[in-house]
Order: structure tokens, then sequence, then C-alpha cells
């Protein structure tokens, strides 16, 4: 199986892209965990919800790995909760940084904040978007790992991505 996680800042269509590509390949996708578990919060979040954040992420996307196929869509990864951490609180958990292993995806699809900003309750940094842009990328190089920036609006977006898949 070839997992392929989408990653970026906040409004930049991670989700969209991967309902779109999972359906164009008959495929299955992971969705971001975080949001759920911030939606039935009763209180605001602090740095150890991440720890859970990312550990039902990690399972979530356990679980539909083992449904099989060719390809899984990750609607985020453990590397944008690592610098969720970083840029809220100044740190990230050591068991986070432990977990992360970016090297287990076939490839990170890198959304480029070219898309119009969707106010969302949960959405936090709509000034700060390119800024975050360039640390996700400075993050994929560092760990060596085969990533292409997307851009573009609608179709053309995902059809770009799903030609990154074959490159």
């Amino acid at each position: 199986m070839h997992k392929v996680a989408i990653v970026g800042p906040e409004s930049t269509g991670k989700s969209t892209l991967a309902i779109k590509m999972a359906a164009q390949l008959g495929a299955h996708w992971v969705p971001e965990f975080a949001r759920e578990y911030l939606t039935q919060l009763k209180r605001d979040y602090v740095q150890d919800d991440l720890l859970e954040i990312a550990r039902g992420q990690l399972l979530w996307e356990k679980e539909q790995s083992e449904l099989g196929g060719n390809w899984l869509f990750c609607d985020t990864n453990l590397l944008v909760i690592k610098v969720w951490s970083e840029v809220k609180y100044g740190s990230v958990d050591p068991w986070i940084l432990e977990q992360i292993r970016l090297d287990k995806y076939h490839l990170h699809l890198l959304m480029y904040p070219d898309l119009p900003w969707e106010e969302d309750p949960q959405r936090e940094h709509p000034n700060q978007l390119f800024e975050l842009f360039e640390r996700y990328e400075r993050e994929l190089i560092v760990a060596d790992v085969p990533y292409k920036v997307i851009k573009g609006k609608g179709d053309k977006r995902t059809m770009q991505a799903l030609a990154s898949l074959s490159s």
C-alpha cells in the first residue's frame, strides 16, 4: 500500500483533496482526527490534547490501512500536529516526536496557500499561511522525504496531485 500524507497550513484544501483523490482512485482516506476531537471537546483545548489527537490520528490511519488497497490518503499526519504544537505552545510532546516517522509515507503533498481563507472556529492563523507553508517545507526537506507542492484551484489542483503520484 502507498500512503500519501496531505499536509500544510489551515484552509488549503487538505480534506477536499484527500476525499477527491480517494474517490478518483477507488482508495481509502483518513479524515483529520483533530476536527472530530475538538468538536466534541467541551472546553478550550490544551497542549495535552494534541497528544490525544496524535494518538487518534495514528489509530484511524492504522484502521484504514488494514482495509487494503493500493493507496491510502491521509488528511494530515503527525507533522501537522508537530507544527501546530510548536506554533501554539513552543514545544512538542516527546511521544509525538518519537512517532512522527515521515518516511513511512510514499509521498507528502504540501498544500500551497493559494485558496481563499475559509473561516472556521477551529482555524487560528489566517495571517500566517505563507510562514506556515515555509515551515512545513523546511520540515520535509530536513526529513529528506519525497514531497510535491500542490497549487491551483478545483480540478487543476486535483489533477496536479494525481499526476504527482506517478512522478
